[in-house]
């Protein structure tokens, strides 16, 4: 039998949090930590044209700030895979971006990870479906239903997430750039607790450009009230 959940969702974030995903290359990651995110995500689904592969140096991760949360990104992945990996490159959390049950989001968190689990967002979504999850994750991250289980750049209707009341903050994803920030600031979601930057601030598969960034990061820790100045490209 699940545990009871509350009825009262967490108030929205003073300042949303970040999260920049999709990580790969050495230098790009050391460029980006210094712009303070909160999250950094690194993809673990061969399938992603942001696979780390070999390339992903786990000494660096090991060095970044304690307070940056290093999240692993896997897709219908074992668990013993998903632990090993949490191990090699100090994680601190598993992002579940694929068809993971209840059950496989508690054997995670039961394998002392605390979980992220995705959800793709489309006019049929429901809500309901949450409940079973919510005593096995620390978040939810809602993206855009699309081909891909991430990374297919466009956005949803967020006002689809009006009636959320599950105790669990929730990250948004899915095409979000410079020109989102206004909206995003504008929010009053419940549960909303941060947002989930990728493909948009990229000049390639895995490079995020720290130009595009700043200005974005900047907008969302309300550093300036200035909405209307382009990044370089």
């Amino acid at each position: 039998m699940l545990p009871h959940i509350p009825a009262a969702p967490p108030q929205a974030a003073a300042s949303l949090r970040i999260k920049v995903c999709g990580m790969k290359y050495a230098g790009n990651i050391a460029d980006v930590a210094g712009l303070e995110p909160d999250f950094m995500g690194f993809i673990f689904h061969a399938g992603s044209s942001r696979f780390v592969g070999e390339e992903l140096d786990e000494t660096l991760l090991q060095r970044l700030p304690p307070e940056l949360k290093k999240v692993g990104v896997f897709v219908d992945a074992p668990l013993d895979y998903i632990t090993r990996q949490v191990a090699r490159y100090g994680l601190s959390l598993a992002q579940l971006h694929g068809h993971e049950t209840p059950e496989q989001c508690a054997a995670v968190q039961a394998a002392g990870v605390p979980v992220i689990k995705a959800f793709g967002v489309g006019s049929t979504f429901s809500l309901a479906q949450l409940s079973a999850y919510a005593p096995y994750c620390a978040y939810f991250l809602f993206d855009t239903k699309g081909p891909q289980p991430g990374g297919n750049g466009t956005t949803f209707d967020w006002e689809l997430l009006r009636d959320y009341s599950l105790p669990v903050p929730y990250l948004l994803a899915g095409g979000l750039n410079l020109e989102s920030a206004a909206s995003l600031l504008a929010l009053d979601l419940p549960g909303l607790y941060g947002v989930d930057l990728n493909s948009r601030f990229e000049t390639a598969a895995a490079v995020k450009s720290v130009e595009r960034l700043r200005p974005m990061v900047r907008q969302l820790r309300r550093q300036t009230p200035d909405l209307t100045q382009q990044p370089a490209s």
